[in-house]
C-alpha cells in the first residue's frame, strides 16, 4: 500500500507542473473515410483528415543536410511549395534537419528521417496552420516500407484515437547547391506529440516520471500491447519511453501509452530489423507478446475491439492495393489472419500470451541499451 500511495503522490506532483484544466471530451464524428477506417475527433488538423496524397516539394541545400546526421544535427533552411485545389502554388519559408535514432545512420538510411519546423509567419494561411514542427518519415532505402510503415499507423487509427494521426505524402526533393538529382519519393508526415496529446483533451507526462505499464490505463495498456503484438513489434518500452509517449487527462488518472516508431516490425520486414538477441527469437516476424497479463474484463474488452475492428483493418490494405507489392499483400493477409487465430482460440491466447504475459509480470526482459 505504501508503495502505491508514494507512486500516486509522485505522478500527482510532477505531472502537475505542467498540466493545465481540460475541457470535457470531444465528440467524434465521421469522415467519409472513416466510414471503414478511422474515427476522427471534432476540430482535428484537416491536414491529417484529408486522406488525399499531399504533393509538395522541398527544396534545400541536400549535401550539407545529409551530412549533419549526428545527435546533435542543425537545423538547415529549406523551402516547402504545393499546388493547392484552386491551381495556386503557395511558398513557404522553413527548417528541417535530420533525427531519428537507427534511421539516422548512413549505413541504414541513404536519405534519413527529417524534422520539418515550420515559421507561422508563413504557414499561416496554408494547410500547415496549425501546425509547428512535423516529423517526415522519408523513403530511406526504398519507398515499399514507407507505405508499409504508414498503413501501420493507420491501422493503429483504426482501433483507438490515442495514436497519431499521419499524412500521406509525394514529396519532390529539389537540391539548391549540389548536382544531386531531383527525386520525387513517397514518405509520410506524424501529427506532433503534444497536438496529439491535446486532440485527446490530455497533457504529455514529463519523462522524468518512470511509469511501469502496471501503472498505465489497463485498457489503453492492453490494447497497444494486443497492437504490437498483432503487427510483431517487440521495439518498445513504457518505462524508458522508447517508441513510447504517456499522456493524462488529469494529475489523479492512470497514463495512457501511446506508441510510434514501427519499421522494425514483423508487418513492415524492413531489411536492417532484426530482434534483440536477450528476446530469444530468430526473426522480427516472429511474434512475442511483451505486455503483462489483464484482467478477465479487460482481456475480453481488447479481443472485442481487434474483432470489431478486424474489417476494417483487413480493409486498409485492400484500399492501398495498388501501392503495395501483391506479394507482400499476399503475405500480411496471413500474418494477419495467424495473430486473429491466436486471440481466437482460448489454447493458443493462453500459450502464447496469458502465460507470456504472466511470466513478464513476474521477471521482464529488458533489452541492453534502453536501461
Amino acid at each position: 500500500m505504501s508503495q502505491v500511495l508514494f507512486f500516486a503522490v509522485k505522478f500527482v506532483l510532477v505531472l502537475s507542473l505542467a498540466f493545465y484544466p481540460n475541457v470535457a471530451p470531444a465528440e467524434t464524428h465521421l469522415s467519409s473515410y472513416s466510414l471503414q477506417n478511422t474515427v476522427y475527433q471534432q476540430d482535428e488538423n484537416p491536414l491529417f483528415t484529408n486522406e488525399e496524397i499531399l504533393e509538395i516539394k522541398l527544396s534545400m541545400d541536400y549535401g550539407a543536410l545529409l551530412k549533419d546526421r549526428g545527435e546533435d544535427s542543425k537545423y538547415h533552411p529549406a523551402i516547402l511549395s504545393y499546388t493547392d485545389s484552386n491551381g495556386l502554388v503557395t511558398v513557404m519559408n522553413l527548417k528541417a534537419k535530420v533525427r531519428g535514432n537507427r534511421r539516422r545512420d548512413p549505413s541504414v538510411c541513404a536519405f534519413p528521417p527529417l524534422l520539418l519546423n515550420f515559421v507561422r509567419k508563413t504557414s499561416g494561411q496554408t494547410i500547415f496552420n496549425k501546425v509547428n514542427k512535423v516529423k517526415l518519415v522519408t523513403h530511406c532505402i526504398n519507398e515499399d516500407y514507407v507505405i508499409r510503415e504508414f498503413l501501420v499507423y493507420k491501422l493503429y487509427n483504426v482501433l483507438t484515437n490515442y495514436s497519431f494521426r499521419v499524412k500521406l505524402c509525394r514529396v519532390t526533393y529539389e537540391d539548391l547547391k549540389s548536382k544531386r538529382k531531383t527525386e520525387k519519393r513517397y514518405a509520410f508526415m506524424i501529427e506532433d506529440d503534444s497536438e496529439m496529446a491535446k486532440r485527446n483533451n490530455s497533457e504529455l507526462v514529463k519523462k522524468e516520471l518512470v511509469i511501469n505499464m502496471r501503472e498505465t490505463d489497463e485498457e489503453a495498456m492492453a490494447l497497444l500491447a494486443f497492437f504490437q503484438y498483432m503487427i510483431g513489434n517487440t521495439d518498445w518500452s513504457v518505462p524508458y519511453r522508447h517508441n513510447i509517449e504517456l499522456m493524462a487527462t488529469d494529475p489523479l488518472s492512470p497514463a495512457i501509452p501511446v506508441t510510434y516508431d514501427f519499421d522494425y516490425a514483423g508487418i513492415v520486414d524492413a531489411p536492417y530489423a532484426s530482434p534483440p538477441p536477450e528476446l530469444n527469437i530468430t526473426s522480427v516476424r516472429q511474434r512475442l507478446f511483451r505486455g503483462y497479463s489483464y484482467s478477465p474484463n479487460t482481456l475480453r474488452k481488447t479481443i472485442n475491439t481487434f474483432n470489431a475492428r478486424r474489417t476494417s483493418i483487413y480493409g486498409l490494405y485492400k484500399q492501398e492495393y495498388d501501392l503495395l507489392d501483391k506479394s507482400y499483400l499476399k503475405r500480411t493477409m496471413k500474418y494477419l489472419d495467424e495473430f486473429y487465430e491466436t486471440i481466437n482460440d482460448p489454447k493458443r491466447l493462453d500459450k502464447k500470451i496469458n502465460k507470456v504475459g504472466q511470466k513478464n509480470q513476474e521477471k521482464y526482459v529488458v533489452v541492453k541499451g534502453l536501461e
